[in-house]
């Protein structure tokens, strides 16, 4: 069995909806009423919000596939939309939703997609990679400390009427030297 490497293409719209719902109904469903969670599953993870988000240039969305299925994604806002003021970067991306099959998590997907990523915002010229993690959530939280990430401030993130608190992290990049990097075009595999 190949695990591929892959950027998203519409045709995974559906895919990718089920797994982002999948993944985060999996680690957070417990915490949220339900009409809170229906509502934010709705707007972050339906088919027509990851539409919008594959058709946007603004965005990278790498996938690893397996036998057909997608078994998990990572997202990279080129320009972060993370809260400002926080750091001294000066072109920063966000990374959203590094999320695995609920099922896979350990296998080390998420360090493929998490390398992927560094190597795609050094590529891009990035001089750092945003993101935010649940402040209840050590085990991401250990995984970001491994790429260096650091805590930068404590930022809210809401869910419906839920306001959980959230840790707004970030990893300096080296600057560019001139090289090209190993991006994917969209019909490339590794």
């Amino acid at each position: 069995m190949t695990i591929q490497l892959r950027l998203a293409a519409p045709a995974d719209t559906a895919a990718l909806a089920d797994l982002g719902r999948r993944a985060v109904t999996a680690k957070f469903a417990h915490l949220y009423k339900p009409e809170d969670f229906g509502a934010f599953l709705e707007s972050a993870h339906s088919e027509a919000k990851v539409g919008k988000e594959l058709a946007d240039p603004g965005m990278r969305i790498a996938v690893l596939e397996e036998n057909g299925a997608l078994i998990a994604f990572c997202k990279l806002v080129l320009a972060s939309t993370l809260p400002a003021g926080y750091s001294e970067a000066r072109t920063p991306l966000e990374l959203k939703q590094l999320y695995t099959d609920p099922a896979r998590i350990g296998g080390g997907l998420g360090a493929r997609l998490m390398d992927w990523a560094m190597a795609e915002a050094a590529r891009e010229g990035a001089d750092e990679i945003q993101l935010t993690v649940y402040s209840e959530n050590p085990e991401a939280q250990r995984f970001y400390h491994r790429y260096g990430f650091t805590k930068i401030a404590d930022i809210e993130f809401w869910v419906g009427n839920h306001r959980d608190p959230e840790f707004l992290y970030a990893c300096t990049l080296a600057p560019k030297d001139g090289r090209e990097g190993d991006g994917l075009a969209a019909d490339e595999q590794v």
